[in-house]
């Protein structure tokens, strides 16, 4: 069973592509191509965009937590932004069980939505963020907000994640990639997104996470994309 952690409406809008913000303007859906370097959708998504991956002794470690390079075709007339959004679909509602030993996350536990990137306000001449740009390797207490590269910056899971541990608590901004618990039972869906906007900011400041991120683009969205994506680091999945 999946649950999602948005309000209701944002979750109408995420259910049915981005239908309810078309109809809202009279407008066909439209459709951005997306690509995400070294992923076939559907596919597993390579160790290097990871944060965690498989110890070779013990069950996992930190890994490269590169972001890969995220590409889009142009939006249509009246695109003045861009907001690139990753989530993973599958996270457990309860984390008791979560990487501990003689244990399982079940696969029949109700599963939460999740952000592992937030970046909005990417300018329209914009079409790509390159390998690397936005994360280069686990950063403890978080990136910052800003400076960025390219785009703003939201807050993504690993904030709360991390809330109650001394040496990795903090804001963590942009990218980090997936690490789903060792004994989870399933393999975790992600969702690679961009959005085409029809505003140049969304006029976000402060730590702001998915969620606002989401609000903000209600009834500004031109078109969508999305490429999806597996992890797992249960070494029973294969």
């Amino acid at each position: 069973m999946r649950t999602s952690v948005f309000p209701l409406k944002f979750c109408t809008a995420l259910a049915f592509g981005v239908a309810a913000a078309f109809a809202a303007r009279g407008a066909p859906a439209a459709n951005l191509n997306v690509q995400v370097d070294s992923l076939v959708s559907g596919d597993t998504i390579a160790p290097q965009y990871a944060f965690c991956v498989p110890a070779a002794q013990g069950h996992v470690t930190r890994g490269p937590d590169k972001n890969p390079r995220v590409s889009w075709s142009k939006g249509p007339e009246g695109t003045q932004s861009y907001a690139v959004i990753v989530t993973d679909l599958d996270g457990p509602s309860v984390r008791t069980d979560m990487n501990q030993e003689g244990k399982t996350v079940a696969a029949d536990l109700p599963r939460l939505t999740s952000y592992h990137w937030v970046l909005i306000d990417i300018p329209a001449n914009v079409t790509e963020i390159p390998e690397g740009a936005d994360a280069d390797g686990a950063v403890p207490h978080g990136k910052p907000q800003m400076p960025a590269k390219i785009g703003l910056r939201g807050l993504n899971l690993l904030t709360n994640v991390f809330a109650a541990n001394p040496q990795m608590s903090g804001n963590y901004f942009g990218y980090d990639g997936p690490c789903p618990a060792f004994n989870d039972a399933i393999a975790h869906n992600y969702r690679f997104r961009v959005y085409a906007l029809n505003v140049p900011t969304l006029n976000l400041s402060g730590p702001f996470d998915g969620n606002a991120a989401i609000s903000a683009m209600f009834g500004h969205i031109l078109a969508v994309g999305e490429v999806k994506g597996t992890y797992s680091l249960n070494p029973a999945i294969k």
